[in-house]
């Protein structure tokens, strides 16, 4: 039972999926700053405020204390979500994207062009078609 875990666990995409979490985990760092602390503020400066939070908010209660209802931080939630995407996508997919069409363009010239069969390996061919014709009849 143990042989079998090991295995699970040495392998390669368990293995890949661990390394991509963490590496995940490090970059939601880095793109919550890049809106926390770049595009939040250049939209308040912009707009006024970078928080949708109080936009449609309205307090409902019909006994005691009443709560805030407040429709605006869904949409502020929504708004963080579609930066950060734009923000992954134009700063890292997009270039790595770039990176990787050239990196194929670049091995797809360099790789060797298939060379015509020799007269020696159409001749051998042509034998083995011959052989193969006087077997099937």
């Amino acid at each position: 039972m143990l042989e079998g875990f090991k295995k699970f666990i040495l392998r390669g995409n368990v293995v890949d999926l661990a390394v991509g979490l963490v590496i995940g985990a490090a970059f939601a760092g880095i793109t919550t700053a890049l809106v926390e602390k770049v595009i939040n503020p250049f939209i308040a400066g912009l707009v006024g405020q970078p928080s949708f939070d109080n936009v449609l908010a309205f307090q409902f209660g019909l006994f005691g204390d009443k709560a805030t209802i407040q429709f605006g931080a869904l949409l502020t939630a929504i708004v963080n979500f579609i930066l950060v995407a734009a923000a992954i996508y134009f700063l890292v997919v997009a270039p790595m994207n770039k990176i990787a069409e050239k990196r194929a363009a670049k091995e797809a010239a360099e790789a060797p062009a298939e060379a015509a069969p020799t007269a020696e390996e159409q001749l051998l061919a042509e034998i083995r078609d011959l052989l193969a014709s006087q077997q099937n009849k």
